[in-house]
């Protein structure tokens, strides 16, 4: 009989054998397998269900799965119904497509996934036999997963088994170890194969092992120290200036890692004042700081540059990376005007939950309060959800809109039921038209509306994340609940996302990293500090400058970026300062600066440096190669942080930065006119590119340049400032 003719003869068969076996089966015996608790989690550990083969957005050779198996009855009705049941047959189980193609018996695209001598194999034969049940009469359901051990310390190259145990509400229990999925968040530092084996490398650090089964998600949290052990007097001799230095050196005890030494003075000048203010220090800010004797100096200048107009400029263009628009898509005045309402609360030294809620329940005109300008770019409640549950709660929702999220508890429901608290934001005016898009528009609470449920239909009410909290009946607008529980000092994830994100700023790494993806399988690398870091931020009413003056206080962000013997590897636990390529905009004033021509940008006031810019569509080649973010993204929020080829290029041959170092106004034009010796002209260079005194070595040469070529004294000096500022030194922060 031709292949194709046997194949429909057995699906028509089937079929029949499928009617007749569910009718009859519980008079020959209880079936024993059940569809949910049993056969989903072999397809989703043999990978049928993942991205690649069936579970893609179309599937895979007409048969799609959902994503990782979180739709059981889709996946129910697709073995079962999709083509007549044509993959399942009853009569001879063992002639059904379900166990012929992933057992390489005929050809199968995703090639052979099992053994017919496996348990997994009798499993779904055994389902496929009894009528293929959906859900059993008595089938407990799943109430989550644990690890055994959920926390360990290895050592290097050392091995261990995990094992993944599954919980029931009718209170029983099973090992679902050869089921389960494992990935490990910092595979070099220990990874895990498909059984559960954990396996730690030459590394020394922490990892996070991730178990999922069935939607259900655990982690077993891996410590791996250095093999030398580090005597405890070491730690106790350490420098603590306050809590953030408890929790960082706690940490390095635990992995036998010792911090490198404090910084110079110089270096914490430098590092202060580009962190606080994007800027760099004056020459004579630099010699008063480096002469005075004060031991409190370091304090001072941090409460110094905390009240300069600088800082708020500064932290408020980094948050509008963030929520900025394209001008060409909302209109040119309505970004202005949210860039001058974000700077505005930062200039006012606003709180953050202040803020927040200004923002989350803003009404009114595009043209008056630049804070609606929010809704006129993200016009559904969805767009409006996933950006404001990444910003400020760090959880990314984005997977959960089309299906359950494969690292996380989100799914469907928690993302519409949250995208709900947008569904009554109303707009009245001549919308959205790019590339103009130049009419005013009306942000306003509606009467009426409402999400629904892309799969049921069904119109979900607002809840938030976690709480439970809803809406009540006689509220005008669902925003007002959201920001009110958003904000709640009960809500710690506001908190420590904020400070997380500030944190990153400061010390080159958030401690959750990426900075908005807070979740169990991506945990902080210090949660002790982070949870106190959140709390201090809170307790603080939630005081930027409060924060900032905790961090660069403590004794961890004045490390040196030198490393030691003991640290060099070290990359999370902030054993010493994360070297880092200078934002583009503080590279650019930089430059402005030490050459002394500013810069003149379009649309901008004169003299107006480049965290004052209200839009990346202003132009600019040095923003633009030194990363700053492409203006076509949307949100223009992602910035290049590597050095590249291309940057050491733009320093030493742009024509415009050339022309500044050159200018007949610039700094080393009067460096050359001044009756400075050669000597003190090199103190005063080394003050303005590098924020420090020239060494012996360096003064020397400087003083042989400018005296072997006295008739050239303005060439030597620009030659050297051009040299200065192509080195690494002048880009990276130590």
């Amino acid at each position: 009989m031709p292949t194709h003719t046997h194949h429909h003869f057995r699906m028509v068969l089937g079929a029949c054998c499928f009617l007749l076996m569910s009718q009859h089966v519980c008079n020959a015996q209880t079936p024993s397998v059940d569809f949910q608790n049993d056969v989903q989690p072999i397809l989703t550990r043999f990978g049928c269900t993942s991205g690649p083969c069936h579970g893609k957005a179309r599937g895979q050779g007409g048969f799609q799965l959902s994503l990782l198996g979180f739709d059981s009855d889709f996946d129910y009705d697709a073995i079962t119904k999709d083509g007549r049941g044509r993959r399942v047959f009853p009569a001879a189980p063992d002639e059904s497509l379900l166990l012929l193609k992933p057992t390489g018996q005929v050809p199968h695209g995703g090639g052979k996934r099992l053994a017919v001598d496996q348990p997994e194999y009798d499993t779904l034969k055994t389902w496929i036999q009894e009528g293929m049940p959906r859900r059993l009469p008595d089938a407990p359901t799943l109430i989550n997963i644990t690890a055994n051990p959920n926390a360990l310390v290895m050592k290097n190259d050392e091995t261990h088994s995990l094992t993944v145990t599954a919980h029931f509400d009718d209170g029983s229990s099973r090992d679902v170890t050869r089921l389960a999925a494992f990935q490990s968040n910092e595979a070099p530092i220990a990874s895990v194969d498909e059984t559960g084996m954990i396996e730690a490398g030459s590394i020394t650090g922490t990892a996070a092992i991730m178990a999922r089964y069935q939607g259900q998600i655990t982690v077993c949290d891996i410590t791996i120290p250095r093999p030398e052990p580090v005597a405890s007097e070491v730690f106790d001799a350490l420098p603590r200036f306050n809590f953030i230095d408890d929790h960082i050196w706690t940490k390095l005890q635990k992995l036998n890692i010792t911090p490198s030494e404090i910084c110079s003075d110089h270096v914490y000048l430098r590092r202060v004042t580009t962190d606080l203010c994007g800027r760099v220090p004056s020459p004579d800010e630099v010699q008063q700081f480096l002469d005075d004797p004060s031991p409190d100096k370091r304090q001072e200048v941090v409460e110094r540059l905390i009240q300069e107009p600088d800082f708020a400029d500064h932290w408020a263009n980094k948050w509008m990376d963030l929520l900025r628009p394209n001008p060409y898509r909302v209109g040119i005045k309505a970004v202005f005007n949210y860039d001058r309402w974000i700077r505005e609360r930062f200039h006012q030294r606003m709180p953050w939950d202040q803020l927040t809620r200004e923002l989350i329940a803003a009404r009114g005109s595009t043209f008056r309060n630049g804070a609606v300008t929010l809704y006129r770019d993200r016009r559904s409640p969805d767009e409006v959800a996933t950006l404001v549950s990444q910003l400020f709660l760090g959880v990314r929702l984005e997977c959960a809109k089309c299906h359950h999220h494969p690292f996380e508890k989100w799914g469907q429901d928690d993302f519409y039921s949250f995208a709900a608290f947008f569904a009554k934001v109303g707009r009245k005016g001549r919308g959205v038209s790019p590339p103009i898009s130049g009419s005013e528009e009306f942000i306003f609470a509606n009467k009426s509306g409402s999400v629904k449920h892309p799969i049921t239909g069904e119109v979900l009410p607002p809840r938030s994340l976690w709480g439970n909290v809803t809406v009540p009946e006689d509220s005008d607008d669902p925003r007002e609940v959201l920001a009110e529980w958003m904000t709640s000092p009960e809500n710690e994830l506001f908190a420590q996302v904020f400070a997380n994100r500030v944190w990153a700023d400061l010390m080159g790494r958030g401690l959750v990293e990426p900075v908005d993806d807070f979740r169990a399988t991506n945990p902080a690398s210090n949660q002790a500090l982070l949870t106190a870091l959140g709390e201090h931020f809170r307790d603080s009413g939630y005081s930027l400058e409060e924060l900032v003056r905790a961090i660069t206080s403590s004794a961890a962000y004045q490390l040196s970026s030198i490393p030691n013997e003991q640290n060099v590897e070290d990359t999370r636990n902030y054993s010493r300062h994360y070297r880092h390529l200078l934002r583009a905009e503080v590279l650019h004033d930089a430059y402005t600066t030490i050459t002394g021509i500013p810069a003149d940008f379009e649309c901008m006031p004169p003299d107006s440096s480049a965290k004052q810019l209200w839009t990346h569509r202003i132009g600019s080649l040095f923003l633009d190669t030194f990363g700053r973010p492409d203006p076509n993204q949307d949100p223009p929020c992602e910035r290049t942080s590597d050095s590249t080829v291309v940057q050491a290029l733009h320093l030493m041959n742009s024509e415009q930065l050339h022309a500044q170092l050159v200018h007949k106004n610039g700094t080393a034009a009067q460096l050359a006119e001044s009756e400075s010796s050669p000597q003190e002209i090199a103190i005063q260079m080394y003050r303005t590119v590098y924020g420090r005194n020239p060494t012996e070595a360096e003064s020397e040469l400087v003083v042989q340049l400018i005296e072997q070529a006295p008739e050239e004294r303005r060439t030597v000096i620009e030659d050297i400032m051009w040299t200065m500022l192509n080195t690494p030194e002048f880009v990276i922060q130590n």
